[in-house]
């Protein structure tokens, strides 16, 4: 663990601009591959006549084993700048990243967007931007990428900063709040040094764009809200919930309660990277185990909170809700699966009460009988077995959700109210 402060860092954008590749240089320019694995790829690269694209070598066989789900040792996920010590959210490629995005299983401060110099906005760009603007991503630094294929030319540089500032135009994003740096991550360009190939650019680089960004307050002051991602039993210990801490602190001592399941107990021991710690804040993963709780009454989906601040949960919620892709419309009475922290709860629409501009959030109309894609709606749910969930205007952490059908995410949102049962 480094001692600079921690920034969680979504790298976002269509799947073929490059993002893999970015990673992969943001990770070896900054020493976080380890040499002996860029030695290793350097070695099979100059075997299959490919030397010299070690560098790309490399890069392809993280992705590639990133996709097959094998974590290549942590650190290839985490990289330091001279300010900060970034973990990167989006394993790029890995498919349901909207998903764990929305739900805060990859709650990123700020966000790199990807966009290729030779092919501008892809569907893939509007959806990430427009998620980023929903879940609050505060700065985010463009790399329009790939400058190499279209031999650095400055006017395909300034013409995808129009194309990408008419979409944040259009999704209300602070435009003060976005930079953009022609970058090739392929060749190393403006990522770690200054490059000759862009004499018309006298802008960061960026990781000097990295190192810029502003510093992100964790949300300690909130109660603690810690969903459940696995039960473990471990002999000699017994039933070890794990999960991640979204806000407030943790500690041995502590009464808590695991909701909807309603069971709570003392806290013995919490620890990470199999050691016990004394206490544990946001973003730590953590394992832990209360006094009292078997591994049959709680499960994954359940939120850990103090006993007596314990997380709510719904009988129906109100939410606001937007709709990113659907094959035709939705209307009262549709039963979708929602994605809420670590749970998975089938829930019916039960009542679709306004319909918003999505531009200006303003009432566009009131008990519309449908929604389509595009539309922002305010929508009453309700959830078809218990579920936790909090105001995303009290615990924001806990109050989104993304909507799923189909194999595909279709509508994010956030939770506004709770009718608790």
């Amino acid at each position: 663990m480094s001692d600079k402060p921690h920034q969680n860092l979504a790298i976002i954008g269509h799947v073929d601009h490059g993002k893999s590749t970015l990673v992969g240089r943001l990770l070896y320019e900054t020493g976080s591959v380890p040499e002996h694995v860029i030695e290793q790829h350097k070695e099979e690269a100059e075997e299959k006549g490919k030397g010299g694209f070690e560098f790309a070598y490399v890069m392809d066989n993280l992705a590639e084993e990133r996709e097959r789900g094998v974590t290549i040792d942590i650190a290839h996920q985490e990289f330091d700048t001279d300010e900060y010590y970034f973990t990167i959210v989006d394993c790029p490629g890995h498919r349901d990243f909207v998903k764990n995005m929305i739900t805060g299983a990859s709650q990123a401060d700020n966000a790199v967007l990807v966009v290729a110099a030779d092919d501008g906005v892809a569907p893939q760009t509007r959806e990430h931007v427009f998620l980023a603007r929903t879940l609050g991503i505060n700065e985010l630094i463009i790399g329009v990428n790939k400058m190499d294929l279209v031999d650095y030319e400055e006017s395909k540089y300034e013409e995808v900063k129009d194309e990408v500032g008419d979409l944040l135009n259009q999704v209300r994003f602070d435009t003060e709040k976005a930079s953009y740096i022609p970058i090739s991550a392929f060749e190393g360009d403006n990522v770690a040094e200054a490059s000759d190939n862009t004499g018309w650019y006298s802008g960061d680089t960026l990781l000097e764009a990295l190192n810029g960004l502003p510093e992100v307050e964790p949300p300690t002051d909130a109660p603690l809200r810690l969903p459940i991602q696995d039960v473990y039993t471990i002999s000699g210990i017994g039933t070890v919930p794990v999960g991640r801490i979204e806000t407030g602190v943790l500690e041995p001592g502590n009464n808590v309660s695991f909701q909807p399941s309603d069971v709570g107990g003392e806290v013995k021991t919490v620890e990470m990277h199999h050691e016990e710690v004394p206490s544990a804040g946001p973003g730590d993963n953590v394992g832990f185990n209360v006094r009292g709780v078997g591994k049959d009454d709680i499960r994954r989906g359940d939120v850990c909170g103090p006993a007596d601040d314990p997380p709510s949960v719904a009988e129906t919620f109100q939410a606001q809700l937007v709709v990113m892709q659907h094959p035709s419309v939705i209307t009262s009475g549709y039963t979708p699966v929602f994605h809420a922290h670590t749970a998975q709860v089938a829930c019916t629409i039960e009542s679709l009460d306004q319909k918003l501009d999505p531009a200006t959030g303003e009432v566009a109309e009131e008990n519309p009988d449908f929604i389509q894609s595009g539309d922002a709606a305010i929508v009453t749910v309700r959830p078809q077995k218990p579920l936790s969930l909090e105001p995303s205007g009290e615990i924001p952490e806990l109050g989104s959700f993304a909507i799923r059908d189909m194999g595909q995410t279709i509508a994010a949102g956030k939770v506004l109210e709770v009718d608790e049962r």
